[in-house]
């Protein structure tokens, strides 16, 4: 199976994860909606809507640039209604919008609080609710959601309370969806990286050096796996695939050319015991 002129809606996508996805399956010929909120030039954060459509083309896809506020009801839903009139329908959701801020209890300000939690696990809801009508039609419709395998040891709570919990919130997502929609060939599974990922994210916390770090092709590499198989099998849905285990399914064996310094040690992505 190729992806080419299959309709792809990706929340956030401008940079980082979501836009390596998009480029990998662009390569295919895939039509995709870059729905995100960087509509001009960010003063620290690089790429926006346009210049991702323009990579996704430069790949040999199709893009659809939709400025697009993942908390907005109607913006999701005109986000949506731009994708079906311009590509005929919606095959495969991509949840990879999110918000970071990784602090205790006492430091989170409530509007980070919020601001996570709607982008989080709302915005996942959201998506996924208002697509559904459109997977339903699709030969092999799928919803992938960039979010961790849910652990509730205290380890993953004490130093980021409120991150957490919205990042557990959109893997019950996961768990929901692929249960309430089986039975309709909807596949619903979750990606997460084994180590971190050299974003735009973990530059702003500052304290990760890029050189312990993978880049976005190793995750866009495994989503491209996941996204070819069967949505009506059973074992196709509802999973939390780590990175490197779904590339391990796929034969490779060499991780090496992921890293951004093959000489470095990685550091393990957080919500994965040791």
């Amino acid at each position: 199976m190729t992806f080419k002129d299959k309709s792809i809606f990706i929340t956030g996508g401008s940079r980082g994860i979501g836009l390596a996805i998009a480029k990998r399956l662009a390569k295919d010929g895939a039509h995709i909606t870059i729905a995100s909120k960087t509509d001009k030039p960010h003063p620290t954060l690089e790429g926006t809507i346009h210049t991702a459509v323009a990579e996704i083309e430069e790949a040999g896809g199709k893009g659809l640039a939709v400025q697009m506020d993942i908390r907005d009801e109607t913006q999701v839903e005109d986000a949506i209604d731009q994708t079906v009139k311009t590509f005929g329908g919606i095959d495969i959701l991509i949840n990879n919008a999110s918000a970071i801020f990784l602090a205790g209890v006492s430091e989170t300000p409530m509007k980070r609080f919020d601001l996570m939690n709607q982008v989080n696990m709302r915005g996942s809801y959201m998506a996924a609710q208002k697509a559904l009508l459109y997977l339903a039609k699709a030969d092999n419709p799928h919803i992938l959601t960039l979010s961790p395998p849910i652990d509730l040891s205290p380890r993953w709570f004490e130093n980021h309370t409120a991150y957490t919990l919205s990042k557990y919130g959109m893997s019950m997502c996961t768990i929901g969806l692929a249960a309430e929609f089986k039975d309709k060939g909807i596949a619903a599974n979750s990606l997460w990286p084994q180590t971190l990922i050299f974003t735009a994210a973990m530059k702003m916390i500052g304290n990760i050096k890029p050189e312990n770090c993978r880049s976005e092709e190793i995750v866009a590499d495994a989503a491209y796996a996941i996204l070819k198989r069967n949505s009506s099998e059973p074992a196709n849905t509802g999973n939390f695939y780590i990175d490197e285990d779904v590339l391990k399914e796929e034969g490779i064996k060499d991780f090496s050319g992921y890293a951004i310094d093959p000489e470095k040690p990685l550091i393990r992505d957080l919500y994965l015991s040791d």
